[in-house]
């Protein structure tokens, strides 16, 4: 003989709980076993918790990917429009010699560029004065 058990349920679960019974073959007994025999087995809210943890963590992660590669990509682009702006500044066409320096300086951006992206880290040096100088 099986123990017997007294709960008390508040009105939606109970509402719940007979919806579930009234179905051919289900018990209220049954569906109450099945539920606290997978809740124990399950090991309830805690094992629940870790698992949310590990996706949070790992969405975490990914979100800090993400903004390592915005900031790349920003730092990137941020360097292009200053060389830009540096070479188109001038009112008068650039001379051989300031020729020279832009394509040192793009090339210097390019390398610095294709380093970072090698490595994951930024391109621009910290200090605006040691931006692209040749």
């Amino acid at each position: 003989m099986k123990p017997r058990h007294h709960l008390y349920l508040d009105d939606e679960l109970t509402a719940e709980l007979e919806h579930l019974a009234s179905k051919p073959g289900a018990s209220k007994s049954a569906i109450v076993t099945a539920a606290l025999r997978q809740y124990i087995k399950g090991g309830g809210e805690d094992q629940r918790d870790e698992a949310l943890r590990h996706r949070l963590d790992r969405l975490s992660r990914q979100i800090g990917k993400l903004a390592s590669d915005v900031d790349l990509i920003l730092q990137s682009q941020s360097q292009h429009v200053w060389l830009h702006l540096l070479l188109t500044a001038h009112v008068p066409g650039p001379d051989e010699a300031e020729r020279r320096t832009a394509l040192q300086r793009y090339e210097k951006y390019t390398k610095s560029v294709a380093d970072a992206l090698a490595k994951h880290t930024s391109p621009v040096a910290s200090d605006d004065s040691n931006r692209l100088q040749s």
